[in-house]
């Protein structure tokens, strides 16, 4: 059936496609408007709006002062500029087939009062509504932390992947990568697993790694965001927004080349197919070595688009992406007597013939209606295809002496996804108080497949013995190169439903006083899983039982402005997180509820050339599921499936977020971090005896230890200056600088004793340089990461240890048209 969905969008990209091309082979030729604005001192004006009064088409001058627009119709248009704090001016043009007209517009202002009003016009991060938080209010009217890394950033630092990105957002820091076939993100102490990650405000896979390079930007909304999405951890969501289609003709092609055989060519195309409908097309392919010894990757992406304005009140954008990614698993280094091995940064433990294989398929139809200036309904269907591929030795964690099994892994695993939202945003006022509204419901729906497989050559047992290797000894390494012959036994398919219906109001009180209040009733399913052998076909249930939870996920703010540029708030709001296991009754266990409090202040300084906020939270976990020590008869248990609420977890944290445009060119963006994730209460090591007499122990992790995973501190600051005047116009200096801070990897350490144990991990900062220039149409920038060879890693549990990147040099060459 998921093919079939995919096909269809596919096709219907086709059919779009072939009816443009018979468009323009058809339709006679459309004529065109060029243009440049001078201040009255003659020199360019640039970023003003340029407006077609008779079609709303808009665009802005360039930093030379030109504009275009194409692909008109023969007829007389009204042209219209504005500019913040600036007189309109407005123009009639003729247009006709196949001819471009010209027109030229000078401002009333010289060009140092446009710099002032500029820098005066500039909307800061305070006042950028995302899309992440579903409804254009301001950032600065709502009581949550919210930072956006836009695509001047990601292309300045030449990101490639999510992590790149996302080394520029406080508070958020990667935690592991196990494998180097999945990051993991933590954010106020909580994992970002697959439920906190979107795409376009949809749930999104990110095991091929997504790529970031041809983002528009990428929105993180701290703290809980179960209001506005449902069954998502306390931490925050991602949200991975794509470059949209424009009814302008422009684009690019671009290479980046760089250390270990970094080859990637870029393409973006856009324009108009007619008056109503806009495409985009973008596509790149990487193909890249690694500092890694025998690690390597290839990479294909295409995200193409279609907009159509049906109406100036309603459009419809569909989009779709492909990522085929293709990787070399990779554990790194691994543990000798659970300590970091002494092994250099290239080396490399797996079986030569190691592979993971992914493709992830996406579609999304969204349908935006303008009922008035006030209202506006928004309703959208996705669906994702996510496959793996994957055979690899696994878990290099040696004795004290070296000796470590390697025991391989096969797998298969298909993921398909839908989703479904309706948005209805609303201004109105009653007696006088001004509200924000925003109704929504949503669905989604996934269902797993993994398979099970068996060795047919050793016995069709389902794990297998690759033999030994000594982490200290390089010859014990590739003593073998075989690829054992695997078939699947049986597929496990593991669905999961949610749904869930939510109401948020922003009530300004006062221009100084504003509440935001809100609830979400949010149903999450998780049915048995279903169980093929492949064999005879037959079909069993898994042991665990289904489970189903539904709960309340309330939010409540206070916010004061004293002034206009000030803000300051507090807020509570609650979230729910699914457990596994059931109770004494042997009824699924219920969700554990996450409360979270939060403060801060947002401040804008010197004319908003400058920003600055401060949060600090707390979120308490005080029904965190333990294993029961008696089940419902008062008899002792032993059964670790078998739970009570009898814990708690909290997480403390103090984030600041530091952005400027102090003069034309410059780009600052700088934050710090700190949080301290921990258990506050867990079962007490005790003994407990059996009815046949028998003793066991039971004890939970020890309280106060920071939670591995977690960092205690993190910093960045990133700094890009272009210069856009003189002899060295068109030159971009850049440095950027991220701090990681103390951090455990390993296991929490048990009162039991038998936890393999904490593995400490040391701070380490990353400095980068970048340069570049542009002229006419043509950039280059390049930068060298990691200048000073810094050397640290990153660690999953005990095993999977994986150095940083050392010091490598990146480079772009660019072509606009």
């Amino acid at each position: 059936m998921k093919h079939i969905y995919l096909l269809l969008i596919f096709c219907s990209f086709l059919i779009f496609n072939q009816e443009s091309v018979a468009q323009l082979a058809s339709a006679p030729a459309r004529g065109s408007i060029t243009g440049k604005i001078r201040a009255n001192d003659g020199k360019p004006a640039a970023y003003v709006s340029v407006q077609i009064v008779e079609n709303n088409r808009k665009t802005s001058s360039d930093e030379d002062g030109n504009f275009s627009f194409n692909n008109l119709k023969t007829g007389e248009y009204t042209l219209k500029t504005s500019f913040i704090g600036l007189q309109v001016q407005t123009q009639k043009v003729s247009v006709a087939e196949g001819q471009t007209s010209t027109v030229d517009f000078v401002l009333s202002e010289n060009s140092a009062q446009l710099d002032e009003v500029a820098i005066n016009g500039y909307k800061t991060p305070n006042e950028k509504p995302a899309n992440v938080g579903k409804i254009a209010i301001a950032p600065r009217d709502l009581p949550q932390s919210i930072q956006i890394i836009g695509a001047q950033v990601i292309a300045d630092q030449q990101a490639n992947r999510l992590s790149d990105v996302m080394k520029n957002v406080n508070g958020v820091a990667l935690g592991a990568n196990r494998g180097s076939v999945g990051d993991n993100f933590y954010a106020r102490g909580y994992s970002l697993g697959s439920n906190n990650i979107f795409k376009n405000g949809v749930r999104t896979s990110i095991g091929g790694f997504p790529e970031a390079s041809t983002l528009e930007s990428v929105e993180v909304l701290k703290g809980s965001a179960a209001l506005l999405y449902g069954g998502v951890s306390g931490g925050a969501v991602v949200n991975m927004v794509t470059k949209k289609p424009k009814y302008e003709y422009g684009g690019e092609a671009s290479m980046r080349v760089g250390s270990y055989d970094l080859y990637k060519p870029t393409v973006d195309v856009y324009g108009p197919i007619s008056e109503k409908i806009a495409f985009r097309l973008i596509s790149t392919y990487e193909t890249a070595g690694s500092y890694r010894d025998h690690v390597d990757s290839k990479r294909f992406y295409v995200n193409p688009s279609l907009l159509y304005k049906i109406s100036d009140k309603t459009d419809i954008l569909l989009q779709g992406d492909y990522l085929k990614s293709d990787f070399t698993p990779d554990f790194g280094i691994g543990t000798v007597g659970n300590k970091v091995s002494p092994l250099g940064r290239n080396v490399y433990l797996n079986t030569l013939w190691a592979y993971n294989k992914t493709s992830t398929a996406t579609g999304q139809l969204a349908v935006n209606h303008q009922f008035d200036d006030n209202w506006k309904l928004n309703v959208s269907g996705s669906l994702q295809s996510y496959n793996r591929n994957y055979f690899s030795a696994e878990r290099p964690f040696a004795d004290a002496a070296g000796v470590a099994k390697r025991d391989l892994t096969r797998s298969k695993t298909e993921e398909f996804t839908y989703n479904q939202q309706v948005n209805l945003t609303g201004k109105f006022k009653t007696v006088g108080i001004e509200h924000t509204l925003l109704v929504g419901v949503d669905a989604d729906q996934s269902n797993t497949t993994s398979g099970n497989f068996i060795y047919p050559g050793n016995n069709n047992a389902t794990s297998y013995s690759y033999g030994n290797i000594n982490l200290l000894d390089p010859s014990t390494y590739n003593t073998r190169s075989d690829i054992p012959e695997t078939t699947v036994r049986a597929n496990t398919k593991a669905p999961i439903y949610r749904f869930g219906g939510f109401v948020q109001d922003m009530i300004a009180l006062t221009d100084q006083f504003k509440v935001l209040a809100g609830v979400r009733w949010t149903f999450q399913k998780t049915p048995a899983t279903s169980i093929t052998t492949v064999a005879d076909g037959s079909t069993s249930k898994g042991t665990a039982a289904g489970t189903s939870d539904k709960a309340f996920s309330p939010k409540f703010g206070l916010i004061y402005q004293p002034i206009k540029t000030t803000s300051l708030y507090a807020s509570y709001a609650s979230n729910f997180i699914p457990n596994t296991g059931t109770d004494i009754y042997k009824s699924p266990l219920g969700a554990s509820i996450v409360d979270q409090y939060e403060a801060g202040v947002k401040n804008d300084f010197l004319d908003g050339r400058l920003s600055a906020n401060v949060t600090w939270y707390r979120i308490n976990n005080d029904k965190f599921a333990q294993q029961a020590l008696f089940d419902a008869n008062g008899k002792t248990n032993a059964d670790a499936t078998i739970k009570e609420f009898s814990g708690k977890t909290a997480s403390d944290g103090l984030e600041i977020d530091v952005t400027a445009t102090l003069v034309k060119g410059l780009n600052f963006i700088a934050g710090y971090s700190y949080n301290y994730m921990r258990y506050t209460s867990t079962l007490a090591k005790q003994t407990l005896k059996k009815e046949d007499g028998s003793t066991f122990d039971v004890g939970g992790i020890v309280e106060g230890e920071r939670l591995v995973g977690t960092t205690k501190n993190t910093a960045n600051a990133s700094l890009f200056y272009t210069f856009s005047e003189g002899a060295v116009k068109g030159l971009k200096l850049g440095a950027s600088a991220f701090y990681t801070g103390d951090r455990n990897g390993g296991r929490n350490t048990n009162k039991l004793g038998t936890s393999s144990g904490i593995i400490p991990v040391k701070a380490f900062t990353t400095v980068d340089f970048s340069a570049g220039y542009a002229y006419k149409k043509f950039t280059i920038l390049g930068k060298l990461s990691n200048i000073t060879n810094e050397l640290n890693y990153y660690i999953h549990e005990n095993y999977s240890v994986n150095p940083i990147p050392p010091r490598q040099f990146v480079t772009t060459l660019t072509y606009k048209f």
